[in-house]
């Protein structure tokens, strides 16, 4: 520790006494370079003299210096003096004044105003601020009036180290291939220093590696990390833990350090082969196991991973290489062994294969290191299985005529138990595919009867299934199916293809083809359809039409005179006999109708009907019923304009003294209050009409009739007014015969608490005439109007 601390005063002081050195001839030269003194009343030759100055002499600095320097981290008991200022002005005396401004100026860095000492009053440290510029002035101390222009000079901190190196981005990742040569890159790492990187060597680093020899080794000032090892194997250790040190100083001792650590990880390369875990293996597998199921797993282990580690499976020998196959799990890397064709205990009872895995990525590096495969011997025994039965064919086909025989033999099916025991067989018939159960199977030898009879014009082909079944074991069933083709015989008679209807012109000529016919045979003969026309023996002298066969087995009926009239016939009848060239030939007879039409000179048929003689010139049978259509459409239309015309004609209210439906009375005055009774007439509470409801309309007559309502009951007492109201309201709403003016709606109620109780008559079981109103007087003045109507309509009825 004392050598450390007397190197570190010996760089810090000697640039200081070199400084000094060269200074101090100038402080004792300053008396020299002193201005000439004048009176103060000489101001011509002072201006003289300045004029002379400036004309003949250089202008020169008064100051001593302008740089000086204070060392950082210093502290003692007194304040350090960083240095001295001094003007050419000065003889000696008090009276200038040193004024120091600037960075600092009072509180890191103060000046004796008299002798112009700088003292720094605080540690300072070079990180935080390296330099500082201040001004300093010389003025008078009596009249601080300025001497001389200020002068602005640097403090600089000078640095020592008092930092160590940092390592910002650590810890480090770094990865290697596996393998690599001495001298392969791994990573570069990077310190700092705070220190001054000008001045000394407190920034100058070196690295070096304190953990991770003699695998990995770096570069003293690059810091460039590189192998140190060849053939550093991952399999064997993967990962490094590697310790860094950069030392400033350039490395010496007393120099400050600072650490880091790099993990470097081995990546994987392809140096190792794929290698079997066993070199025999054994499996066995049921003979009926199903095509494409995995029978066993076989697995090559590698070393590496990744995609280095994967391999591919292949079968290169054995007497089974077309019976199985092998594929490899892409995500276990296993070698899985699949059926590739069907087993047959009975035939070959164990197979030997040699399979081979070998990696799918060949590194070129390490390829004379060996080939990167391996190889291993399959062994696969095949179990007997209780197997189905067997068809002698896959599929069956079977021809038989349409007019076989019940019970005729069609065909036979055979199979048998392929099992070394052999069962014995039995079959049947699939009745969901032979449901209108056409066929029979001999349950023994499986020979295929007819059970109903055939119709190839129905249906040409049936296809059944077979069913075979172990007799020993039921469950052990196969299927086979069975087509069976209906082969034709002529049993069907030629026919016309349609309802044919020839038109015969009234100026047609002889010899002219009225119609050309075709005929249909539903059977289907190998060598073809060929029809035979022949008219019936009674008719082939007939006079009026002949037949001829065409070449496309079709038939033209031709006319043998012209002539022909509608008045004398109308319709002709020819009866036709078709024949087939079967054997034996089938013949039917079909009639054609000939009609005798009118037809145009191009021979257009016009009109066939006899009537049309009788029709006027121009005017068909059509256009008179179309012309009669409109005459009664009129007939109505004026019939129903006369019918409305009458209804509206009529008086809205019809007065008669025998209807018991009272009057609807229109007002458009306002209502007068209870007061008022002239506005309407209170009678119309007696319209027994109101008990059910319904108020019939006199004015119009309406479109449509509804049904009256039924009758209300009567309404309690506890039922509100207001939403007895609305109710009636609401129906006289849906009322289509209800006026669309205002007009007086009939309620059976009166309404609750009433002390003389209900008015109204409606639902009364007696007459008006068998009723008193007399009471109504004795009511008091409300009722006394009311009592006075009903009192005048008493005394009319006994006149």
């Amino acid at each position: 520790m004392p050598e450390r601390l007397t190197e570190m005063l010996m760089d810090t002081w000697t640039p200081l006494i070199i400084l000094w050195i060269t200074v101090l001839p100038s402080i004792y030269m300053a008396p020299m370079n002193q201005p000439q003194v004048l009176p103060s009343g000489s101001s011509t030759g002072l201006k003289r003299l300045n004029e002379e100055q400036r004309v003949l002499n250089r202008s020169k600095r008064g100051w001593v210096w302008n740089q000086m320097f204070v060392l950082e981290e210093f502290s003692g008991p007194e304040p350090i003096l960083v240095g001295r200022l001094h003007t050419d002005l000065d003889p000696g005396s008090s009276k200038i004044k040193y004024i120091l401004s600037g960075d600092g100026a009072g509180t890191i860095f103060v000046i004796n105003d008299k002798t112009g000492d700088i003292h720094a009053m605080k540690r300072l440290d070079r990180e935080e601020k390296a330099e500082y510029t201040l001004t300093a002035q010389a003025v008078d101390r009596d009249t601080n009036q300025p001497l001389e222009p200020p002068s602005e000079f640097i403090i600089k901190v000078q640095d020592i180290n008092d930092n160590p190196p940092e390592f910002v981005d650590g810890p480090y990742h770094a990865t290697v291939p596996e393998m690599s040569l001495v001298g392969t890159f791994v990573t570069k790492v990077t310190a700092t220093d705070a220190d001054d990187p000008v001045y000394g060597n407190s920034a100058k680093l070196v690295y070096s590696i304190l953990e991770g020899q003699p695998y990995f080794s770096i570069e003293p000032h690059t810091a460039i990390i590189k192998t140190a090892l060849p053939n550093m194997d991952r399999e064997a250790k993967e990962e490094y833990f590697v310790v860094i040190q950069a030392k400033d100083m350039g490395g010496h001792m007393g120099g400050l350090s600072g650490t880091t650590t790099v993990t470097i990880t081995l990546t994987d390369v392809n140096d190792n082969p794929p290698k079997f875990a066993q070199s025999l293996y054994h499996f066995s597998v049921m003979e009926d196991v199903a095509l494409g199921e995995p029978i066993g797993r076989v697995k090559a282990n590698d070393l590496d991973i990744g995609d280095n580690a994967k391999s591919s499976y292949d079968i290169i020998e054995g007497d089974g290489m077309d019976i199985f196959e092998i594929t490899t799990d892409a995500q276990t890397q296993d070698g899985i062994i699949r059926v590739r064709k069907p087993l047959d205990f009975e035939t070959k009872k164990s197979y030997t294969l040699k399979v081979e895995a070998a990696n799918t990525h060949i590194d070129p590096r390490f390829i004379s290191g060996g080939p990167f495969k391996d190889t291993a011997t399959v062994k696969i025994v095949v179990e007997d299985a209780d197997e189905p039965p067997v068809f002698s064919s896959p599929t069956y086909l079977l021809e038989v005529h349409e007019n076989a025989a019940l019970n005729s033999v069609l065909g036979q099916v055979t199979a048998h138990d392929p099992d070394v025991s052999s069962s014995p067989i039995r079959f049947s018939i699939d009745r969901h595919t032979d449901l209108e159960r056409q066929f029979n199977i001999n349950a023994e030898d499986g020979k295929i009867t007819l059970a109903t009879p055939l119709d190839r014009e129905t249906s040409m082909w049936h296809n059944i299934t077979i069913v075979a079944t172990e007799t020993r074991n039921h469950s052990q069933v196969s299927r086979v199916p069975v087509a069976i083709k209906v082969l034709d015989v002529n049993d069907n008679a030629p026919e016309f293809a349609s309802e044919h209807e020839a038109f015969l012109c009234e100026n047609g000529k002889p010899g002219q083809v009225i119609q050309i016919v075709s005929a249909v045979d539903k059977d289907d003969p190998k060598s073809g359809h060929y029809f035979l026309y022949s008219l019936l023996p009674e008719m082939v002298n007939n006079p009026n039409f002949t037949i001829k066969k065409n070449e496309d087995n079709t038939l033209s009926i031709l006319a043998k005179h012209s002539g022909f009239s509608r008045q004398k016939q109308e319709v002709y009848l020819l009866p036709i006999i078709i024949s087939d060239s079967g054997n034996p030939p089938m013949s039917s007879t079909s009639t054609l109708t000939i009609r005798v039409c009118g037809c145009s000179s191009d021979g257009i048929v016009q009109s066939c009907n006899v009537e049309a003689y009788v029709l006027p010139i121009g005017l068909s049978m059509g256009a008179l019923i179309a012309i009669l259509a409109c005459i009664i459409l009129l007939l109505v239309i004026v019939v129903l304009f006369v019918t409305l015309r009458r209804h509206k004609n009529e008086p809205l209210i019809i007065k008669d003294d025998e209807d018991v439906r009272e009057n609807i009375i229109r007002y458009d005055d306002e209502g007068g209050g209870e007061e008022d009774t002239e506005a309407f007439d209170i009678a119309t509470l007696q319209n027994p009409d109101g008990i059910n409801g319904f108020l019939p309309r006199k004015d119009i007559k309406p479109d449509l009739q509804f049904m009256p309502r039924q009758g209300l009951a009567p309404v309690p007492n506890g039922v509100d007014v207001d939403e007895f109201i609305n109710v009636r309201l609401h129906e006289a709403d849906n009322d289509p015969t209800a006026p669309p003016y205002d007009s007086i709606q009939i309620y059976g109620y009166e309404g609750k608490g009433s002390a003389a109780g209900s008015l109204s008559s409606l639902e009364s079981s007696t007459s008006d005439s068998d009723q008193n109103f007399d009471y109504l007087s004795e009511w008091g003045p409300r009722f006394k109007r009311l009592g006075e109507l009903y009192s005048v309509g008493e005394s009319d009825k006994e006149t």
